[in-house]
C-alpha cells in the first residue's frame, strides 16, 4: 500500500495544511520552519517531528536559540497510503499534530483532536 506523489504535489498538501491552522495561532509561530524530508534516518517509519522547546515550556528569556523544527516525512508518508486522498489526509493530520506539539500539546490531547 504505497501512494507516491511528486516533490511538487507533495510540499503543495503540507502547504494546504498548514493552511488549516487557525489565524489567531500564526503569529504565534515565530522562528519555526517547516521542513519535508524523505525520512528520520534514525526512525524511518516516522511519519513527522517536532525538535524545539514548546511555547508551553519558554520562558521569559527564551532567545538565541536555534529554529523550532518541523519535519514532515514524504516516504514515510507515501509509504502508508493508497490513495492521492489518503496521503492528503495522512499529511493533514501530521502537520497538525506536529504543529500542536510546538504549542504544548500532549499526545493525549492530540489524539482528542484526530490528530494522532
Amino acid at each position: 500500500m504505497t501512494y507516491r506523489v511528486s516533490a511538487e504535489r507533495f510540499d503543495e498538501m503540507v502547504d494546504d495544511a498548514l493552511d488549516e491552522i487557525p489565524d489567531e495561532f500564526l503569529p504565534h509561530m515565530r522562528n519555526t520552519i517547516i521542513l519535508v524530508q524523505e525520512r528520520n534516518a534514525e526512525h524511518p517509519s516516522l511519519l513527522g517531528l517536532y525538535e524545539g522547546v514548546a511555547l508551553t515550556e519558554r520562558t521569559f528569556d527564551h532567545t538565541g536559540f536555534l529554529p523550532d523544527a518541523i519535519s514532515i516525512y514524504k516516504a514515510a508518508l507515501e509509504d502508508i497510503c493508497h490513495s492521492e486522498e489518503h496521503l492528503a489526509a495522512e499529511v493533514r493530520v501530521t502537520v497538525l499534530h506536529e504543529v500542536g506539539h510546538y504549542f504544548g500539546m500532549s499526545e493525549e490531547q492530540l489524539h482528542e483532536l484526530g490528530w494522532g
